[in-house]
């Protein structure tokens, strides 16, 4: 079934609540422009390779062509994050479910933000559509547990191969560049971090864009036809929640590069390249598996790993341990909120 703009505005006239959802989609897309987009350029700007303001436009122009042109190739995120829950049968309720998720999201990532803590907004939009399943459906029978354990296996992919991947390629660099000149090396590698960092907001755009547009698929699908069929994602679609996620990116790019690329761990720009081309081998590898694997988890275990190379002590754990204790809570505290706001909203609207 393709959705044309002619029959969504006839959807929406009819249905004010699906105009909701919309937004709040958008709204939940540009929060994960500005709190996980800027970790795909926070070492390039923390080794001075460039300049804040030239890196959060990279990283904005790359958010936009991975979602349109990897999500021409493949969907498999977006399938999975469209698979993981089941609203129910009842389209009206779903799509206040699926408000109050977006609501609960939001909330998160913004609280976030305001901190300068760099959580996942993957993870936020994980558990705030399963929380607002379970309270919909009054239990666990509206989580998919053959797509929900994907979400496992990202876990393992952004933490272990993370970190492991961080420290080999560090390690393997250094051996292999051992005998080169310092400053012909520091000028390669200034580079080659520059087009490693671009490489990984393509992939952020491509893993990130598609859960926020197959969940503002849902959405139009539920409104429009009634059904949570995914069928192809019209162009329109594709480019509206790119040039949003850009947006965020552009507008509140700077206020996390400084917790992830300068404070936990300083690098020289072999390191930050090292750091960004294990983000770029993990989050590729989830991408085009379906599994939905957090940007901003994937590049800080990385950054992780490549302090860890050197020396343990040249990691600052505290602000390491202060992030991964964000992650943890995310699950529970993103999840109760909109299971608390479904019940709400189902009150009222």
């Amino acid at each position: 079934m393709t959705i044309t703009l002619a029959a969504l505005a006839g959807a929406i006239a009819a249905n004010p609540v699906l105009l909701l959802i919309i937004a709040l989609c958008l709204g939940a897309t540009v929060v994960n422009g500005a709190t996980d987009a800027p970790n795909a350029i926070a070492t390039v700007v923390g080794t001075r390779a460039m300049k804040p303001t030239t890196a959060v436009i990279m990283a904005a122009v790359g958010n936009f062509v991975g979602l349109v042109v990897i999500t021409s190739v493949s969907t498999a995120v977006a399938g999975t994050i469209f698979g993981m829950v089941d609203f129910g049968g009842d389209n009206h309720a779903a799509l206040v479910a699926l408000a109050a998720a977006m609501v609960a999201i939001i909330v998160w990532g913004v609280a976030a933000w305001a901190l300068g803590i760099p959580t996942s907004q993957s993870h936020s939009l994980i558990a705030g559509v399963t929380g607002a399943a379970i309270a919909l459906q009054g239990g666990l029978g509206g989580v998919n547990p053959d797509q929900w354990v994907k979400v496992i296996y990202g876990l393992v992919i952004s933490t272990c191969l993370g970190f492991g991947t961080g420290w080999l390629f560090t390690r393997l660099i250094k051996n292999l560049c051992a005998g080169l000149n310092r400053v012909k090396a520091n000028r390669f590698f200034k580079w080659a971090q520059i087009v490693s960092a671009a490489g990984v907001a393509v992939l952020h755009g491509a893993q990130d864009g598609q859960k926020f547009l197959s969940l503002c698929m849902l959405g139009v699908m539920l409104g429009v036809y009634g059904s949570a069929d995914m069928s192809g994602f019209p162009l329109w679609m594709v480019v509206l929640v790119s040039l949003t996620m850009s947006l965020g990116t552009a507008v509140g790019g700077r206020k996390i590069i400084k917790s992830v690329g300068m404070s936990m761990v300083k690098m020289e720009h072999y390191q930050g390249f090292a750091a960004c081309l294990s983000a770029c081998f993990c989050i590729a590898l989830a991408t085009f598996t379906g599994m939905p694997v957090s940007t901003t988890h994937t590049k800080t275990t990385a950054i992780m790993g490549v302090g860890a190379e050197r020396r343990l002590r040249a990691v600052k754990w505290g602000l390491a341990g202060s992030m991964v204790l964000t992650w943890v809570l995310t699950f529970p505290g993103c999840g109760l909120l909109a299971f608390a706001f479904t019940h709400v909203f189902l009150l009222f609207m």
